[in-house]
């Protein structure tokens, strides 16, 4: 499976020259949007289809500290779906020295466009069907 870059920009570092704990989660949204598009179905394809999945949980066990020019290496995997709910899951390293620095989880539902949940097999069976492959 291919991998999602990260680089550091100096913008996320903190006094102490180190990348800010919140950042990390910016860096999983990224890393799960570039896994929908690269899978087919991106949020542009969703909303157009009235779907919405918003996080409803986020996990992060943080594990060694980046700093600024660092790329960081994002593992996107989808650890359970359910139907109604899924989990993605994180591993991120750094490229250079093979480090893991944060192993997360982010926990989503699927809504319809008046933020009601849905059960994605009824409400887009393709989708459906590319998720619990993805989960085998």
């Amino acid at each position: 499976m291919e991998k999602y870059i990260h680089k550091v920009h100096y913008y996320e570092t903190d006094k102490m020259g180190i990348t800010h704990h919140s950042n990390y989660i910016r860096w999983m949204e990224e890393a799960r949007v570039d896994y929908l598009e690269k899978i087919g179905w991106g949020y542009d394809k969703l909303e157009e289809l009235g779907i919405g999945s918003p996080v409803i949980g986020i996990k992060c066990e943080y594990k060694n500290s980046t700093k600024f020019n660092d790329k960081i290496e994002i593992e996107v995997k989808i650890k359970e779906y359910k139907g109604v709910r899924m989990t993605i899951s994180y591993e991120m390293k750094n490229k250079e020295t093979e480090q893991t620095v944060l192993i997360g989880e982010s926990n989503h539902c699927f809504i319809n466009q008046d933020g009601k949940p849905i059960i994605l097999k009824k409400q887009c069976p393709e989708f459906d069907k590319v998720f619990n492959e993805l989960c085998k």
